[in-house]
């Protein structure tokens, strides 16, 4: 919803007078001692300095160290995110208030925004739907492009390198200001070879497959992304639209996609820049208007987006099943249109008193075309209000409570093979997903408080999340070749719900700080593939189904700054996940994160540079959900460094990132590509290089 009304990502729980570094990024808690006290949820701010010094191929990689956030990595150049375990369809990733609408439930793609066009991006961790509504039952990834410029002309340039899979990028952005006009215009460029992996083949089934050079053939791709930014900022009023296009094309690693590749003329290991068939290209184009007004005692703010995400997978023809050789390789396409309205008020009420609320719409229009099914066409229409009130009862003590209430209408259309099946010996066009229309309200709240004593600060937040099942679990019937499994929707699904209390204890002392987030939640219809003994089409089956589901677990952090020069830190998490009930009772759920700690060393230069070295260890997951196979434990190597040189009315500034020094072969355990003995990449160095003007 609408993030400024509410300042609801704060930095995590800094307390008054002293000082949390967050790799590269030192914050004062003197001057942010208002700033932090405006949220009772756990919640971490991002500055584009952290960006670039932590830059690892995706913006989620680069956000990885941040206790309680993974990145689940697709191929050598995406990532989706994940937020105490929950990503997809559980985690809303908005832009300028904005919720991004892609084809989130994707398996095989990552987000289709431009990293490096971001300025500063805030990480909230917990249900956030009092404010965002559906789809932020795990949290939310706010990302910001919306810094105004100073000056009439001002920009940098940027160019990069990653190592393990030859990746080369430019990136620029120009910006200015006359009176009160401004305009920002940036433009990304990438192109990436097949990735490395540290082993010479790799299992499929029962079929062992050869790799050349440690190369998963045929991962290489490209990026290209642009955007227009024009706008008004007065005293009181501001308003601004912004235009934006990002293009990708990724080829799907060509052992993964089938056992037919074996039976394929391409020359897949003849150049490892080649993208050849199977391969997706995804473009996503994106036209947000925000408009903010405000006087003494009240603020309105007004967004309104439009959305087209086109995503179209191409491979081989091949027959499979009772389905002929087709014709043409456009095995899949997506077209999504999303329109989105929001407006919020907020009213000061007293010195101590501010309430807040809000009203949003979206409607989604998405279409399917091409040989192959696995969700039909549909349209959602979702309505959702919220008011909140906060109340200072001290300038120690701040209390918060909200309410909301949702409404949402999915309408997903028939369909039928456009072959024919035998059905008790009769050719029968046969169907794989019936007319469906479902309606789902929903009430949600939260409360919280904030209380800071001296050198403590305690926050606790309590509340309920909902999330309206998406089209793929309702009518999805179709192979999943990118993840090895034939996957049957539920028409019948209840919208999930959560129930979590989160809380935040830090205590910050002159040279030593310590914080540990815990937090419990619990599911009474927890939605989630369940494996099955059946098997289609050569592949085993997966249906959605719903269970009941306790989580809970908790991050840590330690930081002990010796002088201005050295520090050092520890920073871990642990999350733990039961079944309750359902055919899996008893077990986790797929694809549980295992325990992971990060201990870090820094060193920071007289002149604004830096040096670190980090040491990543993750434990072994046993916690299975068969027929997952348990993975083990390890540990990773890494080193970064960075150093900013002013150069008259110019900084030069250059970052060394380089992960898995020591070129290890690992598996984690929240990577599809392990199903088939896939380990993630091995030693790579991260270079970039900027001339900020």
């Amino acid at each position: 919803m609408i993030t400024t009304l509410l300042a609801v990502a704060v930095l995590s729980c800094a307390a008054p007078d002293s000082v949390i570094t967050l790799q590269g990024v030192t914050v004062t808690g003197k001057s942010q001692r208002d700033f932090q006290m405006k949220s009772s949820q756990s919640a971490v701010q991002v500055s584009h300095d952290y960006l670039e010094q932590h830059f690892s191929g995706s913006l989620m990689q680069s956000l990885e160290q941040i206790p309680g956030v993974k990145a689940m990595s697709i191929g050598s150049g995406q990532s989706k995110p994940a937020i105490r375990g929950l990503g997809f369809n559980r985690l809303a990733v908005t832009e300028d208030g904005i919720k991004h609408e892609g084809q989130q439930w994707g398996d095989d793609h990552g987000l289709e925004i431009d990293q490096f066009a971001i300025d500063r991006a805030e990480v909230i961790k917990g249900p956030a739907a009092l404010l965002y509504g559906s789809d932020a039952i795990g949290g939310v990834l706010s990302l910001y492009t919306n810094h105004l410029p100073t000056a009439p002309f001002q920009g940098c340039a940027e160019v990069f390198a990653r190592s393990n899979n030859e990746s080369l990028g430019l990136s620029a952005k120009v910006g200015g200001r006359k009176g009160r006009f401004f305009y920002r215009a940036n433009v990304t460029l990438i192109d990436y070879a097949d990735y490395r992996v540290p082993t010479d083949s790799i299992q499929y089934y029962s079929y062992y497959i050869r790799l050349k050079d440690q190369r998963l053939r045929n991962t290489a791709g490209l990026e290209r992304d642009g955007s227009v930014t024009l706008g008004y900022a007065g005293y009181n009023f501001h308003t601004d639209v912004r235009v934006s296009d990002s293009y990708s094309k990724s080829g799907f690693f060509a052992n993964a996609h089938g056992l037919e590749v074996r039976l394929s003329n391409i020359d897949y290991d003849r150049s490892p820049r080649d993208i050849d068939l199977p391969y997706q290209w995804v473009n996503h184009l994106k036209v947000l208007s925000h408009t903010t007004w405000h006087n003494e005692v009240l603020s309105v703010e007004g967004n309104l987006a439009y959305q087209r995400n086109l995503r179209e997978e191409r491979s081989e023809p091949v027959s499979h099943g009772y389905m002929p050789t087709p014709d043409g390789s456009l095995e899949r396409r997506f077209d999504k249109s999303t329109y989105t309205g929001q407006i919020g008020i907020r009213y000061q009420v007293s010195d101590r008193q501010t309430l807040s609320t809000g009203l949003s719409g979206e409607y989604q229009h998405n279409r399917r075309d091409g040989w192959g099914f696995i969700i039909p066409d549909f349209e959602t229409t979702s309505l959702g209000a919220y008011v909140m009130d906060r109340y200072k009862l001290s300038e120690q003590l701040i209390v918060n409570a909200g309410l909301r209430f949702d409404h949402a209408h999915t309408h997903i259309s028939s369909y039928s093979d456009w072959y024919e099946t035998p059905v008790n010996g009769v050719p029968t066009y046969k169907q794989r997903s019936a007319e469906l229309k479902r309606r789902f309200n929903s009430f949600t709240w939260s409360a919280g408080m904030n209380y800071n004593l001296g050198e403590w600060v305690l926050k606790a937040n309590v509340g309920k999340s909902f999330r309206v099942p998406i089209p793929k679990e309702l009518g999805a019937d179709g192979i999943n070749y990118h993840i090895f499994r034939y996957e049957r929707g539920n028409a019948s699904l209840d919208p999930e719900e959560s129930y979590q209390l989160d809380a935040c204890i830090l205590w910050a002392g002159d040279a030593l700080t310590v914080q540990v987030e815990p937090y419990v939640n619990y599911f009474p219809n927890y939605i989630y593939l369940n494996p099955t003994s059946d098997y289609v089409e050569g592949l085993q089956l997966y249906h959605y189904t719903q269970a009941e589901v306790l989580r809970w677990g908790f991050e840590a952090e330690a930081s002990y700054r010796f002088d201005e020069h050295w520090t050092a830190s520890l920073k871990g998490e642990y999350l733990h996940a039961r079944q309750q009930s359902g055919p899996k009772k008893g077990y986790t759920l797929p694809f549980s994160t295992p325990w992971s700690v990060d201990a870090d060393v820094r060193y920071s230069l007289k002149n604004d540079g830096f040096i670190g070295l980090n040491a990543h260890f993750v434990g072994a997951q046993h916690e299975i959900v068969p027929p997952e196979k348990p993975t083990d434990g390890y540990w990773t190597l890494n080193a970064s460094c960075g150093k900013n040189v002013a150069l008259g009315k110019t900084t030069l500034k250059a970052s060394l990132q380089a992960n898995n020094l020591l070129d290890k072969r690992y598996y984690d355990h929240t990577s599809y590509y392990r199903l088939i003995d896939v380990p993630e990449p091995g030693r790579n160095l991260s270079l970039m290089i900027g001339l900020e003007f």
